[in-house]
C-alpha cells in the first residue's frame, strides 16, 4: 500500500445505542450497546472505525474504558506525530505497546478506511477480497421462554439466514437444544457456552453430539487448552475457539494441542483486519475452518466484518445479521438487509461503503475527544 501522508486530527466517540431486545449469555445481559468511535482525517479525507470492546470486561479484559485510555494516551500520538504513514504497517508503529488488540485494531481499521477512501476504492479491494455476497448468520441470547426462542427463530428461518446460533449455559443446554433441532430439524445450527462449562461438564457436552451441530463455540475457559483437546477426543460436535484466540501464538498453541477443528475470527480481538487475514492463512494452512465473529457492533464495525469476509477462506457464515435484529436505529445512513435469498450485499462505495451519519451520532453520543497534530 502507498503512503498516505500524515494523520491531521483523530476525533473519538462513545455512542450508545439501546438494542431491539436485551441479549443474555453466560456472561449477564445486554440492553445497551456503547461503542467507542474513531474519526481520523488527512488532508480533507477522513476515515472511520469502530472499537470492538465492551462497556464491562466480562467478554474480554479490555473495556471502553481501558481501549479509550490506551487510545489518547499512546497510540493517538504516536500516529499523530508519524509522517508518510503506511497503512499496511500501522501496526508497527505500535509494537512497543503490548496487548491492548482492541485498541490497536480500532486505529489500524481507521487507517484503513482512510486510505481507501483517498485512493477512491472499497475496502475489500484495499484487502484483497472480491466482491461477493455475504452468507448472514444470526445469534440468540439466553431466553427462559423457549416457545418466544422458537418463535424467534422460526422468523430467522423465513429470513433465509444461512446459520442460528444459540447461546448456551449449564441449565440451558441439552433439552433447549433438543426442542429448537425437534421444530428445525434442517437449519444450520451451532451453540456458543462462551465459556462456561469445564472438564466436569464432559458428558453434557457429549450429549449435544444427538443434535447434527455445526460446531460448539468455547465450551471451556479462555486458557483451557489442553481441556478443550481432551473434549475433542471424546466428542464428535468439532470445537470452535473464540475467546482463547487472541492472536497468531494462541491459534499456534490450539493446533499443536489439536484443541478445536474451527477458530472465530473476530478482527476487533485479533488487532485488526490484516492481523486477521494473516491468523486466517495459518489456520486454512493447518486444516482449521474459519469464519467472522461479530461484537454487536453498530453499522460501522459490521461494515468492516463484511469486508473480512471477501477474503478467501471465510466460507461459512458468520455473526453479520440485518441491523433491525439488534438496532432500531443506526449510525449509519443505510442498514444493512437480507436479499430474498439471506445474503448480505456490500456497496461498491469508498471505504468500508457506508456512510456515516453525524447527526445520529450527535444524537447517542456520550463523550467526545478531538486531537490534533
Amino acid at each position: 500500500m502507498d503512503n498516505i501522508g500524515q494523520i491531521d486530527k483523530a476525533e473519538l466517540y462513545i455512542v450508545e445505542l439501546p438494542l431491539v431486545t436485551p441479549f443474555k449469555t453466560s456472561y449477564g445481559v445486554i440492553k445497551s450497546r456503547e461503542s467507542l468511535l474513531l474519526k481520523l482525517t488527512s488532508n480533507g479525507h477522513s476515515g472511520w472505525s469502530e472499537c470492538a470492546s465492551f462497556r464491562d470486561p466480562w467478554y474480554h479484559y479490555e473495556t471502553i474504558d481501558t481501549s479509550l485510555h490506551i487510545a489518547v494516551k499512546y497510540l493517538i500520538p504516536v500516529l499523530l506525530k508519524a509522517n508518510n504513514i503506511k497503512a499496511d504497517l500501522i501496526t508497527d508503529l505500535f509494537a512497543g505497546i503490548k496487548g491492548h488488540n482492541m485498541s490497536k485494531a480500532m486505529v489500524e481499521n481507521a487507517v484503513l478506511d482512510l486510505y481507501a477512501r483517498k485512493t477512491g476504492k472499497p475496502l475489500y479491494e484495499i484487502l484483497g477480497g472480491e466482491k461477493k455476497k455475504i452468507r448472514s448468520g444470526i445469534s440468540f441470547g439466553i431466553s427462559e421462554d423457549i416457545n418466544n426462542l422458537l418463535e424467534q427463530i422460526n422468523e430467522a428461518v423465513k429470513k433465509k439466514y444461512h446459520r442460528i446460533k444459540v447461546k448456551i449455559k449449564k441449565g440451558f443446554d441439552v433439552n433447549v437444544i433438543s426442542d429448537i433441532r425437534s421444530a428445525f430439524p434442517y437449519i444450520n445450527l451451532i451453540v456458543d457456552a462462551n465459556g462456561c462449562y469445564n472438564e466436569d461438564d464432559t458428558e453434557t457436552l457429549r450429549m449435544l453430539d444427538n443434535f447434527d451441530l455445526k460446531m460448539i463455540e468455547q465450551p471451556f475457559g479462555t486458557d483451557d487448552f489442553l481441556g478443550h483437546s481432551r473434549l475433542q477426543e471424546q466428542i464428535n460436535t468439532p470445537i470452535c475457539l473464540d475467546e482463547s484466540i487472541s492472536g497468531l501464538h494462541s491459534a499456534v498453541s490450539a493446533v499443536n494441542f489439536k484443541s478445536c477443528k474451527v477458530i472465530c475470527v473476530k478482527q476487533g480481538r485479533l488487532g485488526g483486519l490484516l492481523k486477521s487475514i494473516e491468523l486466517k492463512d495459518y489456520c486454512m494452512e493447518n486444516g482449521l475452518r474459519v469464519w467472522c465473529g461479530g461484537m454487536l457492533e453498530t453499522g460501522i464495525g459490521r461494515a468492516f466484518n463484511l469486508h473480512l469476509q471477501t477474503i478467501d477462506g471465510f466460507e461459512s457464515p458468520g455473526d453479520t445479521s440485518e441491523t433491525s435484529r439488534y438496532f432500531i436505529e443506526d449510525i449509519v445512513t443505510e442498514p444493512v438487509v437480507l436479499d430474498n435469498d439471506g445474503n448480505i450485499n456490500i456497496p461498491d462505495n469508498d471505504g468500508f461503503g457506508f456512510e456515516v451519519d453525524q447527526e445520529k451520532i450527535d444524537e447517542f453520543m456520550v463523550f467526545r475527544k478531538i486531537m490534533k497534530r
